[in-house]
This record gives C-alpha cells, structure tokens and sequence, in this order.
C-alpha cells in the first residue's frame, strides 16, 4: 500500500495536482514515523489505521473550523479527507452496518445499553477500517434501546 502511495505522489507531481501531493507526503510521513515509532514495517491494516487517524484529525479540525467561520479552511481539509478516503477499503453502508450489529447483539444476547461494551467488543474486529467507531457505537445504541 505505501508503494501504491508513493506511485501516486509521483504521478500527483506530473499531473500538477499540489494539493494531492501534499497531503499524500504529509500521510507517507505520518507513516513512516509510526513505523519508525514501531521499529517495524508497517501492514495494510497499519497504515489504514493511520489513514483513519489522519481523516478524523481533519474532520476534528473541520469542526473548529466552522466555530471560527473559516470557511476556506474547511474547503481545504474537506479536500485532503476526500484525497485519503480514497485509501481506505469500501465502508459498510447503513444498511450493512445495521445488520452486522443485529447479528453481534444476538450472538452476545445483549439487551440492553449496559451490555454495549460486550456488542463493541465483537464488533469492532469485523468492521475495522470498514466503518468509524463513532458510526458504528451510534448503531449500537440505537439497535439497543
């Protein structure tokens, strides 16, 4: 995946897209320092990890954006989301997501919001990367009451 990325970088320069190229090196930077971090190469699942950290640090900053009417640099982080979404595999639709709790809350026998860390936990492994935590613990709740 990071040799994909890189390709990408390459093809991004002659293209003379900036903007791709930025936040395409800025991803191959966090990525080389988690590996650095981990003295280790880093998987597929690693690096969507840390494409999922960078979307949400841009989606956080999105939001004090908007508390600070800067519209410009929503536009700007909305654009480097939409540059890294590309990276990450097909998220599960409402509808997939709906079903996959239903199927984990039965096989848990919850009943209720108190027996939602026992649905999160069994859920969590099937849809990592496939979904965001805070979409998939709204499911949860709202499947539970």
């Amino acid at each position: 995946m990071l040799t994909q990325i890189q390709n990408d970088v390459k093809q991004a320069m002659k293209a003379g897209e900036k903007k791709k190229v930025t936040t395409l090196r800025m991803l191959i930077a966090s990525i080389k320092n988690e590996s650095i971090n981990k003295r280790a190469d880093l998987n597929n699942e690693d690096i969507i990890a840390i494409i999922q950290r960078e979307i949400k640090q841009r989606r956080n900053a999105c939001e004090e954006f908007k508390k600070g009417g800067r519209e410009d640099l929503i536009r700007e982080n909305e654009a480097e989301i939409s540059i890294l979404e590309a990276y990450l595999p097909r998220q599960l639709s409402d509808e997939e997501l709906a079903a996959l709790v239903r199927q984990v809350i039965s096989e848990v026998n919850a009943v209720s919001v108190k027996d939602m860390g026992k649905v999160m936990g069994k859920l969590m492994p099937q849809v990592k990367g496939k979904a965001d935590g805070t979409r998939v613990q709204q499911a949860v709740k709202d499947a539970l009451q």
